[in-house]
């Protein structure tokens, strides 16, 4: 045989075997395609599921650093980025009506209409009418919410990094007692969010109304909300930025964003000063963007004020009046004040000095201090504070400590006549033993408060008997409780 006739055969062998094995060949080819195929389409409906059901797509460009509750430098979206701001609708219309749409997931239904009806163009067009109609169905829909069933939690200042707060030097036992971490204000808010919650001011609840007869008098409000819903009053204890947290893991004052809302500034472990979400104020502010639906008519919480260490973090701005920038940080303080009320935040004193103001807890009935030291630091308050936040009619209790018991306030009671001269109408003390306590007199109104510390959080976790947890109408203690804390918690 010759070689090219051994070559062809050859060749003529290898195609019979290549035929043998075509159709494997085709569908192997053809199942190839499709599983390429069905990987490529899921993939692009994961993503675009991801970033179109409930947040939109973040640019890295939008991203900023800030520490987590550990310390550490984390990526977090800029404020455009998480609300989506880039979504404005482009035709007059739709903006309104995209307004007015927020306003009334704030329960505010006839503003909402209001906001329709006066601007002409959007009360014609089919779509004002629309919105009109949904307003008046959910407003329909609202029921009112019993005003002596309304709890009030407080918090002071949060711990933004764990590790510098919890690092064993002498402040570090108070601060695992009395202070909240910024994750765990984050989780309270998310769960008390999905059990219902809804923020209200605390002159929702109660306010003087004048009668037909000239006489004026406390009423409880008409909190008016959806089937299921809860209202809540929070409030900030002792809202000053003290000297000895400067290096301990707290914001260090608080300043007028660009966005025109207030939030805070803090130094980082790089010794550089940041401004965002660092205290209890801005990460309340971010949440009730996030969640309208959990703030009453645009409710904020109620801060508190001592002066005798400054305000909101201007150290001289009601402390040291032989400082050379006294007055301007007087201004740049009362500008922040201004700022907060425009948003909706109600200020209230803490007293001057955090003086016991009550009766003294030695037992023996008399108060803490003296009546001339308590006429005092009233004054000073009202001269130094009040006349940089403006006028204020409630008073959160230092300590708790409050100027009588669980009876009602009377003329008798020298401290309450003064305090009632000085303009105060609300009195909040502390009382983390039930779920609710006030008393409205006829020219003022008390409430308690609970603490969502530290020490009451570990307290509700550890606790085996379920009749001694004070916190399950609100969450689970155990979900909310930082492992970054030591342990046992131990009351300051």
């Amino acid at each position: 045989m010759s070689r090219n006739d051994y070559r062809k055969r050859k060749n003529q062998r290898l195609m019979r075997r290549l035929s043998r094995h075509l159709p494997t060949f085709a569908v192997l080819f053809i199942l190839t395609v499709l599983i390429g195929g069905a990987i490529f389409a899921a993939g692009r409906f994961l993503l675009h599921g991801r970033f179109s059901s409930g947040s939109p797509a973040v640019p890295a460009a939008a991203l900023s650093s800030a520490p987590d509750s550990s310390g550490q430098n984390v990526e977090e979206p800029s404020h455009a980025a998480t609300t989506g701001e880039e979504a404005v609708p482009s035709d007059e219309v739709s903006r309104l009506i995209a307004e007015a749409d927020r306003v009334a997931a704030g329960y505010d239904y006839d503003q909402a209409i209001q906001m329709i009806q006066e601007n002409e163009k959007t009360a014609a067009d089919s779509r004002g009418q629309e919105a009109i109609s949904r307003y008046e169905t959910a407003k329909a829909a609202l029921v009112e919410a019993d005003p002596t069933h309304i709890t009030h939690v407080f918090f002071h200042s949060l711990i933004m990094d764990t590790s510098k707060a919890f690092d064993g030097d002498a402040d570090s036992k108070g601060y695992n007692s009395v202070m909240t971490t910024k994750d765990e204000f984050l989780k309270i808010l998310e769960a008390m969010y999905e059990k219902g919650y809804v923020l209200v001011r605390l002159h929702d609840v109660a306010y003087e109304q004048t009668d037909e007869n000239g006489n004026t008098g406390f009423v409880y409000g008409k909190i008016m909300l959806p089937e299921g819903k809860k209202p809540f009053v929070m409030s900030q204890d002792d809202l000053c930025y003290y000297d000895y947290m400067l290096d301990d893991g707290f914001a260090s004052r608080i300043v007028i964003g660009d966005d025109g809302k207030p939030t805070c500034e803090m130094t980082l472990a790089d010794g550089t000063v940041s401004r965002g979400s660092y205290d209890l104020v801005p990460l309340l502010e971010d949440f009730i963007e996030a969640h309208p639906d959990f703030s009453y008519r645009g409710a904020r919480a109620v801060l508190a004020f001592t002066g005798y260490q400054g305000i909101l973090g201007y150290r001289t701005a009601a402390s040291y009046s032989d400082s050379p920038t006294y007055e301007e940080d007087r201004r740049q303080a009362a500008e922040v004040a201004q700022c907060l009320r425009n948003n909706g935040w109600e200020l209230a004193s803490h007293s001057w000095g955090h003086l016991q103001l009550g009766v003294s807890s030695d037992g023996s009935g008399t108060f803490a201090i003296s009546d001339e030291r308590f006429i005092t630091d009233t004054d000073k308050w009202e001269a130094e504070v009040e006349s940089l936040i403006g006028p204020t009619d409630i008073l959160l209790y230092p300590f708790g400590n409050d100027i009588s018991d669980f009876h009602p306030y009377t003329s008798e009671n020298s401290r309450f006549s003064y305090l009632m001269s000085k303009g105060f109408r609300y009195f909040c003390n502390v009382d983390a033993s039930k779920p609710y306590w006030m008393q409205k007199g006829t020219d003022y109104f008390r409430m308690a408060r609970r603490n969502l510390d530290g020490y009451r959080l570990y307290e509700d976790m550890v606790q085996t008997d379920p009749s001694k947890k004070h916190l399950t109408d609100l969450f689970d203690a155990a979900d909310i409780f930082d492992s970054a804390r030591p342990t046992p918690v131990t009351w300051y």
